[in-house]
C-alpha cells in the first residue's frame, strides 16, 4: 500500500483531485477503475471522486506495477482539481497569468494545462471558461474543445456558476456578516460577506459576489476600509513572500454541460494564505480550517449583470 498523510496544504482537496495529481499521466479511464474498485481509501474506507479530504486524514492507494509506473515524483504543476473528457479545473497560483503576455517565455495557466494534456499524447486546445486576476488564486475552469467551450459558455451565461471566495483583509468589520452594495462602473454591484474570524490585525472573510464586475471583491472591500492583504492597487497591506493578493476562489459549483450532474470543485488554500491565516487565528486555526467545508457557494444574480 502507498500511504499519504493529508496536511493543511491539501485540506479540502477532493479524493479524485489527489489521485489525478499523484498519477498525472494516467488515462482518465484508469483513474476511474481505481476509484470504482476501491483501491483508494481514506481512513480505511473506500473513497469516491468527490470525497473531501481534511488535514489529519490518512489516504492509502493499493500498490501495483502499473500504478507505480504512473506515480509522479513531485507535485503536479498545474494543480488539477477536476478532470473529465469535457473540462479541466485547475487551482491557479497567485502571480500566474491566465494567458500569454507580452513578456516572452513567461508561464501562463492555459499553456501549462495544455502542456500537461499534450504530454499524455492527447489532442485539444484548452479554452478558459472563467478567469481570475493574475494576483488571485483558486478555481479556474478550462474547456477541452470548442464544443465543450460553447456548452460551458452558454451554461455560465444562462445559469451562472456558484462561487465562494476567501480573503484575508484588515480586521474590525462592523458586523459579522452583511452585504456591500455599491455600484461599480455605474452598474449595480453586490458582494455578500461573512467574517469567519478576526484577530492579530487581520480577518478571514468568506465572500459571495452576487454580481460580476471587474475586481469587484477587491474594490468592494477597499471601499469599506478592509482591503485584501497584498492588494497594492486597492490599498492592501504588503505581505512578504506573496506574489499576489490573499484572495482565493475556494469553491465553484456548476451543472455539468454534458451529463447534467452537479460538479462541486474545491481548491485548497495556498501556503502563503495558510501561513497568514495561522497568525490571525491563533489557537482557533485548526477548528477554523475544519469549518470551511461547510461554506456553500451562491450563484450570481444574472439579472443584475
Amino acid at each position: 500500500m502507498l500511504t499519504f498523510d493529508i496536511t493543511d496544504k491539501d485540506h479540502c482537496r477532493q479524493a479524485g483531485s489527489l489521485l489525478r495529481n499523484l498519477l498525472p499521466d494516467a488515462p482518465l479511464s484508469y483513474l476511474g477503475k481505481l476509484l470504482a474498485s476501491g483501491h483508494l481509501s481514506v481512513n480505511g474506507k473506500p473513497a469516491g471522486r468527490d470525497t473531501l479530504l481534511c488535514a489529519g486524514d490518512r489516504v492509502t492507494l493499493k500498490e501495483s506495477a502499473k500504478t507505480k509506473c504512473f506515480l509522479a515524483d513531485r507535485p503536479s504543476m498545474p494543480d488539477i482539481l477536476h478532470e473529465d473528457q469535457w473540462l479541466i479545473a485547475l487551482n491557479k497560483p497567485a502571480g500566474l497569468a491566465m494567458h500569454r503576455t507580452s513578456v516572452a517565455g513567461e508561464p501562463n495557466l492555459v499553456d501549462l494545462g495544455g502542456n500537461l494534456v499534450a504530454r499524455r499524447g492527447e489532442q485539444g486546445k484548452l479554452r478558459p471558461v472563467n478567469r481570475l486576476d493574475r494576483g488571485t488564486s483558486g478555481v479556474v475552469l478550462l474547456a477541452r474543445s470548442s464544443r465543450s467551450a460553447g456548452m460551458l459558455g452558454r451554461l455560465v451565461k444562462e445559469e451562472g456558476l456558484g462561487k465562494i471566495y476567501l480573503a484575508l483583509a484588515n480586521e474590525a468589520f462592523p458586523a459579522d456578516e452583511g452585504a456591500i452594495d455599491h455600484p461599480l462602473e455605474d452598474k449595480a454591484s453586490v458582494t455578500r460577506y461573512r467574517v469567519m474570524c478576526q484577530g492579530s490585525g487581520g480577518a478571514l472573510v468568506a465572500l459571495w459576489p452576487m454580481t460580476g464586475r471587474m475586481h469587484q471583491i477587491r474594490r468592494h472591500l477597499s471601499i469599506i476600509g478592509h482591503p485584501v492583504w497584498g492588494d497594492s492597487r486597492y490599498g492592501g497591506r504588503a505581505v512578504p513572500n506573496c506574489e499576489g493578493q490573499l484572495l482565493h476562489s475556494f469553491r465553484t459549483t456548476l451543472a455539468h454541460p454534458a451529463t447534467g450532474e452537479k460538479l462541486d470543485i474545491f481548491a485548497p488554500l495556498p501556503e502563503a494564505f495558510l501561513y497568514n491565516l495561522r497568525r490571525i487565528a491563533g489557537d482557533g486555526y485548526g477548528a477554523l480550517l475544519q469549518s470551511l467545508a461547510a461554506l456553500e457557494p451562491v450563484r450570481q444574480d444574472l439579472q443584475a449583470l
